[in-house]
């Protein structure tokens, strides 16, 4: 399995509308979701439009519109949504659960090398299927705040100290006064 930019890019996307929306902005245009990825914003818009054909997002047009998780966050897990994108996770067709295609191995049960990359491959998918977009916007978030660095999503009527955890909100107010 290797994920191509395309895969990458599309999980940064999910990653990105989700820490959005947790900072409260449930909403994103393309246009902002590119600029933060430095992406062209018709690679990316076709990158949305395959996962808002999945289900995964959902789009607004007009002056306010962009793009927002159809889906609670807790319901995307990273397995699917790599395999809508790059296919199946295997390294070898023959291990694939999705797309088997006999290998030319004449002995494929007792094949060495088959057994090597059927455990790749449920090493793979046992880590990306149990993966939610929650879980990860939470690490995400969690490092961000860990290293005092304001998300890029953020509200400007926010600022930072709301997202912080109490004891630092408490720290900073007080030391404003």
């Amino acid at each position: 399995m290797r994920l191509s930019k395309r895969g990458e890019y599309a999980l940064r996307a999910l990653i990105d509308i989700g820490i959005a929306s947790e900072l409260g902005r449930p909403m994103l245009q393309v246009s902002e979701l590119a600029a933060k990825e430095k992406l062209p914003v018709k690679f990316l818009e076709q990158i949305l439009t395959q996962l808002k054909a999945a289900g995964y997002v959902k789009s607004k047009r007009g002056k306010l519109g962009g793009y927002s998780l159809a889906k609670r966050m807790d319901r995307i897990r990273f397995g699917p949504v790599i395999r809508l994108i790059d296919g199946p996770l295997a390294p070898i067709p023959c291990v694939s659960q999705t797309s088997y295609v006999r290998c030319t191995c004449p002995d494929e049960i007792h094949c060495g090398l088959r057994m090597l990359m059927l455990d790749v491959r449920n090493a793979i998918a046992k880590v990306l299927d149990r993966y939610t977009l929650a879980e990860i916007v939470e690490i995400t978030l969690r490092k961000l705040r860990r290293d005092k660095v304001t998300p890029l999503f953020l509200q400007p009527s926010k600022g930072l100290v709301p997202i912080l955890p109490p004891e630092l909100t408490r720290k900073i107010i007080v030391s404003r006064n």
